[in-house]
């Protein structure tokens, strides 16, 4: 007699992560979108993501908003002969990540580059100002 591990929650897994009506709704499991890292220095918000074999002058940098959009597309090569294929993980086509900045930056400052296959987006803070409080009094009413 065999025994089988019950996963409780295996009906779920089925169905979040193979249905592709669920697609719209958990555009990640079907769409491109590469890995993305972004964090914060002392004068600068960085993104870097990973955007292998591709040629720079597809990608497209977009900061508005407050919101930074990189979209571009990885094209397939074209192929002599039919691969049947075990697996198939090397996404092609086209991508788009979107992130809202933690901080103001200044947009006409953003500089963007591409080696060995990571795309690295400096974006320098802007200027904050001061943040000053003011204290209100607040006066009861029908009294």
């Amino acid at each position: 007699m065999a025994l089988i591990p019950w996963k409780p929650f295996g009906d779920l897994d089925r169905f979040f992560g193979e249905d592709e009506w669920m697609a719209p709704m958990f555009p990640r499991m079907t769409i491109n979108q590469p890995a993305m890292d972004v964090y914060e220095t002392e004068k600068d918000v960085v993104a870097e993501l990973n955007l292998p074999n591709i040629d720079p002058s597809k990608i497209n940098v977009t900061v508005e908003d407050n919101t930074l959009r990189v979209s571009g597309s990885m094209e397939e090569k074209k192929e002599e002969k039919k691969k049947d294929y075990w697996r198939k993980e090397i996404r092609k086509g086209s991508f788009e990540r979107m992130v809202r900045l933690p901080v103001a930056v200044k947009k006409d400052k953003v500089e963007a580059t591409y080696e060995k296959g990571v795309l690295k987006v400096v974006m320098p803070k802007a200027v904050e100002t001061k943040k000053e409080s003011t204290k209100v009094k607040v006066k009861p009413i029908g009294k």
